[in-house]
């Protein structure tokens, strides 16, 4: 059974260097850096036993968040991106992005598997997420698998095809 639940949102405050979790904390950021494309931010993830930080990216015009999270020793999971399927939209210097539950999770240049299909459909059902909402989270998906598929699962490959220039901390350019 899965549980069903509000789709959940998040704020990106740059000018108070802050991200405001679904549940209402206040995680300092280390670094924002807004591009045309979207905006980066990368913080430390305390009170996380499975990661200890990560690295972001909102996309709005791909309709993604693109995550690197570095799992804890113990904790590591076979994928080196997580994609959240959202809706972003801004209000000055502040970001918000509505999680509409599908992820796509990335092992790059080898897979991407879609997963929550079960939250989503559950969400759409229960009237928690309009269905025009839920067939823009289907197309978003569908159309990340086929540009990842295209260009072998190769994210930076992907990105660029699309004019996004996604750089990270812990991934040196490739």
């Amino acid at each position: 059974m899965t549980d069903v639940h509000p789709p959940k949102v998040e704020t990106f405050d740059p000018a108070a260097r802050v991200n405001v979790d679904n549940k209402g904390f206040h995680r300092e950021v280390d670094e924002f850096r807004e591009e045309p494309f979207g905006l980066y931010l990368a913080r430390p993830a305390p009170g996380r036993a499975q990661f200890h930080y990560l690295e972001s990216w909102l996309l709005p015009g791909l309709g993604l968040r693109i995550t690197d999270f570095w799992f804890s020793p113990g904790h590591e999971r076979d994928q080196d991106f997580y994609l959240d399927v959202v809706r972003v939209h801004r209000d000055g210097q502040r970001w918000t992005a509505t999680d509409l539950y599908l992820d796509l999770v990335l092992k790059d240049k080898v897979s991407v598997r879609v997963i929550d299909s079960d939250e989503l459909l559950a969400a759409v059902t229960a009237g928690l997420l309009p269905q025009t909402e839920g067939e823009y989270a289907l197309e978003t998906a569908y159309a990340a698998v086929e540009g990842l598929a295209v260009h072998g699962y190769d994210l930076d490959a992907w990105l660029s095809a699309k004019g996004v220039t996604a750089t990270w901390r812990r991934h040196p350019v490739r």
